[in-house]
C-alpha cells in the first residue's frame, strides 16, 4: 500500500474512523483510509420513474410505497428539476373573464363567554 498523496510505502496504521482502518503516512503525515466507496445514491432510471410518477398524477406518498424512495426525497429532486425550468414568459393580454371562489367569514363576537353555553 502506498500514500495517495506523495506515494511513499512508509505507512501505518493509525486506528479507525467510521469503521474503517485509518492510516497515516510516515513522510507527509496525512491521514486516509485504504477502502474508499463513493457515496451511494438512486440511479437516474429511478429518478425519472419517480418523476414521470409524479407528473402523471401519482401521491409523494404513493410513489414512496411503489418505488421505495422516500416522498422527501421525491420532493428534493422535484424543486431541483423546477430550478432549472426557465422563468414563465410574461403575460401581456388582460384576461376578460376571472375566477373567484367564495369565502364567508365572522367577524364579531361569541354569544356565550363560558363554556357549554353557560352565561
Amino acid at each position: 500500500m502506498q500514500c495517495p498523496y506523495c506515494e511513499s510505502t512508509e505507512i501505518r496504521k493509525n486506528g479507525k474512523r467510521r469503521g474503517k482502518q485509518n492510516h497515516i503516512c510516515v513522510r507527509c503525515g496525512r491521514q486516509f483510509i485504504d477502502v474508499y466507496n463513493p457515496p451511494k445514491g438512486y440511479s437516474d432510471q429511478i429518478k425519472i420513474e419517480c418523476l414521470k410518477a409524479y407528473v402523471n398524477g401519482e401521491r409523494f406518498r404513493a410513489i414512496e410505497r411503489s418505488k421505495g424512495v422516500h416522498h422527501t426525497t421525491v420532493i428534493y429532486w422535484l424543486k431541483q428539476i423546477g430550478e432549472k425550468l426557465p422563468d414563465a414568459p410574461p403575460i401581456n393580454e388582460i384576461p376578460e373573464v376571472g375566477e373567484l371562489d367564495e369565502l364567508e367569514t365572522f367577524i364579531g363576537s361569541k354569544k356565550t363567554k363560558f363554556g357549554y353555553g353557560q352565561q
